[in-house]
């Protein structure tokens, strides 16, 4: 087992005393400054579907060790979570499989299989000029998340809520709409689109949401 090779491996990878650069390396964020395997130099550590080895450590306080399960295929070695359970890193904090989170209040994203879809939480309905608002733009109002409608006229401005120019509909809506495209990109963050009705003012509206398919394989890091 990878257990079992530790010391042999641990005479051959690590010399007495230790030889570190003077200036400890800068880090990503997200990975915090760890000791390597050799409790000798200061290093980054590896975050979750990073190469890792018994040199290069994992980020244990993430929860993650380095995963050999993957080495007889001939990838080698990656940091995974400890109990095998899938996860997903954004903006440097790992989120467990089922986990929902908001990366910012315009958005609910939820942890799936490694990846994760995102849905707005601002509605992106389609303003078109009308008599009583010919100028209409959307706005980021202080103090508010969600951007709103502003109706430009040209000796005053007024504020609206989209909801003040179109109540509710007092019929039910015949819903319709596409299914979500294909994600944007193969690996990383992409999103999907579709065209639908489905919201309070039953107007068609393009909705977008967040994707990834699979991480971007990580890049081998340099020696120091």
């Amino acid at each position: 087992s990878a257990m079992a090779l530790r010391p042999q491996v641990c005479a051959q990878l690590c010399r007495r005393p230790c030889y570190c650069p003077w200036v400890p390396p800068r880090c990503p964020r997200g990975s915090p400054l760890v000791l390597d395997g050799c409790g000798c130099c200061k290093i980054c550590a590896r975050r979750l579907g990073e190469p890792c080895d018994f040199l290069h450590v994992c980020d244990q306080s993430q929860g993650l060790v380095c995963d050999y399960s993957t080495v007889p295929a001939g990838t080698g070695a990656t940091c995974n979570f400890e109990d095998d359970e899938e996860g997903c890193e954004v903006n440097g904090r790992v989120y467990r499989d089922g986990e929902v989170f908001q990366p910012s209040c315009k958005l609910q994203c939820r942890c799936l299989d490694g990846g994760f879809t995102c849905v707005p939480l601002c509605q992106e309905d389609v303003r078109l000029p009308t008599p009583d608002c010919p100028y209409p733009r959307r706005v980021e109002v202080p103090g508010k998340c969600c951007p709103e409608w502003i109706c430009e006229a040209r000796d005053r401005h007024l504020l609206r809520d989209a909801g003040a120019a179109s109540p509710p509909l007092p019929y039910p809506c015949q819903e319709w709409g596409t299914e979500w495209s294909a994600c944007s990109a193969t690996c990383g963050v992409g999103f999907s689109t579709r065209v639908s009705n489905q919201n309070r003012y039953c107007r068609l509206e393009t909705q977008r949401r967040l994707c990834m398919v699979r991480p971007c394989p990580a890049l081998p890091a340099a020696f120091p």
